[in-house]
């Protein structure tokens, strides 16, 4: 006697599914098949004539059919497998090989690496890498930064960062600094096609150098706008000598905010401060110039002028800059302060307290 396929039915939402899965491009191969599978059930089909429309055998077809019709959509999903036995216990590896992290790496290496730890622990390189993707261990990505020792650092932090979220009424603050002996190289640049068939940006290794010029600017703080000057030298006349340029239009009642760093240049300024009364010099913390804005901005100038280009003089060079800044300043929009707090602590912590 035959055998008599199980009913099977479905709700709305089964079918609304269903219908998603059998059309999807995405999801895995095997999930689209049995929802066709399940929806060539529904319309009534038998299992023999479903198989022969699917190319699969009638029993896959009951299989799939018995299992929806006993737990719905979640059955058609591969059921947990046992698998081959762990060759390593894996809270015991895991222990094992962060332990091993704290420990000086082999003579002559400068940190460990996938191999070395697998070497030095007698385990495969696969069981170690798992480890390491599961507990998000990169071995080759590096963070670094400056921990500021300034024991006035919380004082003057706190000034700096007071006039970026909350600027005195009707003062213009600005964060300036230099960006010294910025070099004017020449050399071929194009594109290339890789062995990979990737089209690339290529750059000879060879190249010219054609002098060198000093970058002063400044970022007023509220609008994002950039005012600059090249100078072949950065003395103290010419860090002067460009405030004259910075200030020059604004008017001798207003508040001016100067964030700077501590550079010499922008020391021991007392007698042109004096002509200027209304100009008041704020320093970062010692070690700390990553609070002045405007090294934000001469990072965004380094990707997008300096980086992969040639010139053949420093006046092309000096071109170049007064072009981008142009450019910039149209579309220029203030910076919003979002620094992450960093710790010197965070330097002594190990891989072990890090991961528990």
């Amino acid at each position: 006697m035959a055998r008599v396929a199980a009913s099977i039915s479905c709700t709305a939402d089964e079918r609304k599914e269903l219908e998603r899965l059998s059309k999807s491009r995405t999801d895995e191969t095997r999930m689209v098949e049995r929802a066709k599978v399940i929806l060539g059930c529904l319309a009534g089909l038998r299992n023999d004539e479903v198989a022969a429309e699917l190319g699969l055998q009638a029993a896959t077809v009951g299989l799939w059919r018995r299992r929806f019709v006993s737990e719905g959509l979640a059955g058609l999903r591969d059921r947990a497998r046992p698998g081959k036995p762990p060759i390593y216990p894996a809270r015991e590896l895991r222990q094992r090989i962060l332990k091993q992290l704290e420990a000086p790496p082999p003579a002559g290496w400068a940190s460990w690496d996938g191999g070395t730890l697998a070497q030095a622990l007698g385990v495969s390189d696969d069981a170690v890498w798992r480890v390491l993707r599961k507990e998000g261990v990169q071995l080759r990505r590096h963070r670094s930064w400056c921990v500021s020792t300034d024991p006035e650092f919380a004082a003057k932090a706190a000034d700096v960062i007071g006039l970026y979220l909350n600027p005195p009424h009707n003062a213009l603050v600005l964060s300036v600094d230099e960006k010294p002996s910025i070099q004017a190289l020449e050399r071929k640049t194009g594109y290339v096609c890789t062995s990979s068939g990737k089209i690339v940006r290529g750059l000879k290794s060879t190249y010219k150098r054609h002098g060198t010029i000093n970058l002063f600017a400044a970022l007023n703080v509220a609008t994002g706008a950039i005012h600059s000057k090249t100078t072949i030298t950065k003395k103290r006349p010419d860090f002067q000598a460009f405030m004259d340029e910075v200030i020059a239009d604004i008017p001798a009642h207003q508040p001016v905010h100067v964030i700077l760093d501590n550079y010499s240049t922008h020391k021991r300024n007392h007698d042109w401060l004096a002509l200027h009364p209304n100009v008041c010099f704020h320093f970062t913390p010692t070690s700390a110039s990553w609070l002045n804005q405007v090294e934000i901005w001469f990072g965004i100038f380094s990707r997008k002028t300096l980086s992969g280009a040639s010139f053949a003089s420093t006046d092309q060079l000096v071109q170049a800059i007064k072009d981008f800044i142009a450019s910039y300043n149209q579309s220029a929009a203030p910076f919003v302060w979002r620094k992450r707090e960093v710790k010197g602590s965070q330097l002594r912590n190990t891989i072990v307290n890090l991961r528990n």
